[in-house]
């Protein structure tokens, strides 16, 4: 009984401790953007129009109707030297979106723009693959790279192409991602928070204190000879941006990143929309992880940009580690004998405090840091605490399939656009109902903890059931709305 009492504890200190470890991560990436919070911003200036370098600006598309033209449009007002400049609709896309570029780029070329669209056969490599047959169509020595939901501004080129000019050494400039819905609706809101939580903090942190940092895959200006030199676009993983950022510094290229410098972009309106965008950052994250953090950890790095890189590649480990603390809450209960162990339970306890209380401190920094008072609606922080765990089932089978060596395709996030024309949609009725069990099942471990007297564990598992059973409605829900 002795030796089955310590299994069935371990099998929960020992998810609580890692969790914990991801939370201490929180606080040093805290710290390392506070005490480097004086780094100014940019103020390089582009050099005479002839002495400027040919820039391409890469735009991506896959059945992106609704949001292209907008792209499209912003792209090409990009100011920079008249015939220096060509915008690239990297069309992918099997619908009418295809018409809607063709009608749109000889629009703008009738208007003087430079503007091609480039179309493979096949979907091969999905968006690496197009930005890598960008490359072998048009050779250029830098690359700007924008998703179709992003709306690059005028000065991008002005403010990024002076700092890779003035220090050959660093491959890539990474902007900050804004947001053109922001307010729309809660779940918006609860995005926004989460973005700006990683821009805001964590990827100054780690850029500022010369730690390996990655490409958000978009809002980004590459060196050509940097992709080059990592090895070119990879489509092994479903995050080739952090994948080539990361083999990019492990060729010896430095990263810039400007929290200053502001793209704003579309987030998702629907749920099963951001899941299934999750799912894509949170398996590619493992994949990338798995292929790329041994070379990482043999790298002549010092020992906190290993440890950071490990955790930065790892993150999403949390979501299974979350799901498996929901469901062995009971089990603990009902088989474990806690009164041998007085102290183990408010151990565990103050832990996930810790855990809890990190990416809530993170969250609010971040939002004092980027908007006015009075703009940085900080209520919505729980709400991003709720959607975050909602999550964990989603995302613990990302993990999983990415542990597993499993292949998915690249599935494109869906946007509305300004015009909402069309309306695509990804459905996931069968995920949702797993998520309201779960959501029931904390229900039922928080009245079983009620009645055995054990008061403090029931506000977490109120917020797990909370979160599970948000998500998984909302997806439900989602069943009965019509698709196109």
């Amino acid at each position: 009984m002795t030796q089955m009492n310590g299994i069935l504890g371990a099998l929960v200190v020992i998810p609580a401790l890692l969790l914990a470890a991801y939370a201490v991560n929180l606080y040093t990436l805290l710290w390392l953007y506070r005490r480097r919070r004086d780094v100014p911003a940019s103020t390089h200036n582009l050099p005479a129009d002839d002495a400027c370098p040919f820039v391409v600006t890469q735009l991506p598309v896959y059945n992106e109707y609704n949001v292209v033209e907008r792209a499209m449009r912003a792209a090409v007002l990009i100011r920079y030297p008249k015939g220096k400049h060509l915008v690239q609709v990297l069309d992918d896309s099997t619908d009418d979106t295809r018409d809607r570029i063709d009608r749109v780029a000889a629009e703008l070329q009738a208007e003087g723009h430079a503007i091609t669209v480039v179309r493979r056969p096949h979907r091969e490599g999905f968006k690496a693959g197009a930005l890598e047959a960008g490359m072998a169509a048009y050779p250029a020595p830098f690359y700007a790279i924008f998703d179709a939901d992003f709306v690059p501004n005028a000065d991008f080129l002005e403010r990024t192409i002076p700092v890779l000019l003035d220090d050959e050494k660093i491959g890539l400039v990474q902007a900050r991602w804004g947001h053109l819905n922001r307010g729309e609706s809660l779940l918006t809101r609860a995005q926004s928070v989460g973005i700006d939580g990683h821009f805001g903090i964590e990827q100054p942190a780690r850029a500022w204190n010369k730690l390996f940092m990655n490409f958000n895959g978009t809002a980004g200006l590459w060196r050509s000879a940097a992709i080059t030199d990592a090895g070119g676009w990879e489509h092994d993983t479903l995050t080739e941006d952090m994948d080539l950022s990361y083999r990019a510094q492990l060729a010896g290229w430095k990263p810039h990143f400007d929290n200053s410098l502001v793209v704003p972009a579309e987030l998702p309106d629907d749920i099963d929309a951001f899941k299934s965008q999750q799912f894509r950052w949170a398996k590619g994250s493992m994949q990338t992880a798995i292929k790329l953090l041994p070379r990482v950890l043999r790298a002549e790095k010092g020992f906190v940009a290993k440890w950071q890189a490990f955790f930065h590649m790892t993150h999403y480990t949390i979501h299974p580690l979350m799901l498996w603390m929901a469901l062995a809450a009971y089990p603990v209960l009902r088989f474990l004998d806690l009164d041998q162990y007085p102290l183990a339970f408010p151990a565990v306890l103050a832990i996930m405090v810790t855990a809890f209380i990190a990416p809530t401190l993170l969250y609010a920094t971040a939002l004092r840091d980027i908007y006015p008072r009075g703009k940085r609606s900080p209520w919505i922080i729980p709400f991003l605490s709720i959607i975050g765990i909602g999550i964990a089932l989603s995302n613990t089978r990302a993990v999983f399939e990415a542990w597993a060596g499993k292949k998915s395709p690249f599935v494109r996030t869906p946007k509305k656009g300004d015009q909402s024309e069309r309306t695509y949609r990804i459905s996931m009725p069968w995920l949702g109902l797993l998520e309201v069990l779960v959501g029931m099942w904390c229900l039922f471990t928080s009245v079983k903890y009620m009645q055995d007297t054990r008061t403090l564990a029931v506000p977490f598992l109120v917020l797990y059931a909370a979160g599970f059973l948000c998500v998984g409605l909302l997806s439900v829900r989602n069943r009965f709305r019509s698709t196109v």
